[in-house]
């Protein structure tokens, strides 16, 4: 099997398990399905939208389609719903038509998949940093203190949402810090998805003055090493063009790119 057969073969795994045979990703979410597409909804603190839409969409139906998700969106009164749309999903021009219904593209991700079996799960620290697993609401704040470091953006979303799954769904969370001395420096999580050979990693930033150091390494090692242990075959990363190069270096296949369309109703 060539290089190019074996990532259209993954991209197909990956359709079929994580987006059209797509699992809730939290408590208090549900899954609903028709011919055309999947989504996830839930109450305005989860992620609300799209995960999948059937090949065979043709401009008609799409429009419909896209109809419908600005009709539910604002039935349910969510803030945000999202139309997570990949390069080759259908019809060609699916994004523009989106954009014409008033959703609004944020920036593209790269989709890589590796398998468990060829990552490595040895962790590699810098001296002085240690691996703090995320078990209750002191190690919420950590990973919150150092997701705020890496991305200088509000964690009060990550902290609801992590405290929900360790609270309700723990089993099939994994939530990591970096610590160097009692300073949070880089903080990760891992989401496994039962029933899928899927495990997805999420999350992963460090500190500016920690990056280089080889930290967001020793964060995937961690997590592949626990997907390994409960018997997942694949690791799964929505990438931003920082990460892309190190996942690349640990043998990820980019198989397309992803770009979240968010609808925001008018108040």
């Amino acid at each position: 099997m060539t290089q190019n057969q074996d990532h259209r073969s993954l991209l197909a795994v990956f359709d079929r398990e994580m987006r059209q045979g797509a699992r809730p990703d939290g408590p208090g979410v549900r899954v609903e399905r028709t011919d055309d597409l999947v989504r996830q909804v839930g109450s305005d603190h989860d992620w609300n939208g799209v995960v999948w839409s059937s090949p065979d969409l043709d401009a008609e139906r799409a429009d419909a389609a896209i109809a419908a998700q600005v009709a539910h969106c604002t039935e349910r009164g969510y803030a945000e719903f999202e139309w997570k749309l990949y390069a080759h999903d259908r019809p060609a021009d699916l994004g523009a038509r989106l954009l014409a219904a008033g959703f609004v593209p944020d920036e593209p991700e790269t989709l890589l998949v590796a398998r468990v079996a060829d990552q490595p799960v040895t962790v590699r620290l810098p001296e002085g940093v240690r691996l703090r697993t995320v078990r209750d609401e002191a190690d919420v704040e950590l990973m919150v203190r150092a997701h705020e470091r890496a991305f200088g953006s509000d964690g009060s979303r990550l902290r609801r949402q992590v405290l929900t799954r360790l609270r309700e769904d723990p089993e099939d969370f994994v939530g990591v810090v970096a610590m160097a001395g009692e300073e949070p420096v880089s903080s990760a999580r891992m989401e496994l998805y039962p029933g899928t050979g899927f495990a997805g990693l999420w999350g992963g930033g460090t500190a500016e003055e920690w990056r280089g150091r080889g930290v967001y390494r020793a964060l995937i090692a961690f997590r592949a090493g626990i997907a390994a242990e409960r018997g997942y075959r694949y690791l799964q990363v929505d990438a931003t063009p920082d990460s892309r190069p190190i996942l690349e270096r640990l043998g990820f296949a980019v198989l397309g790119t992803t770009t979240p369309y968010v609808y925001r109703p008018a108040s």
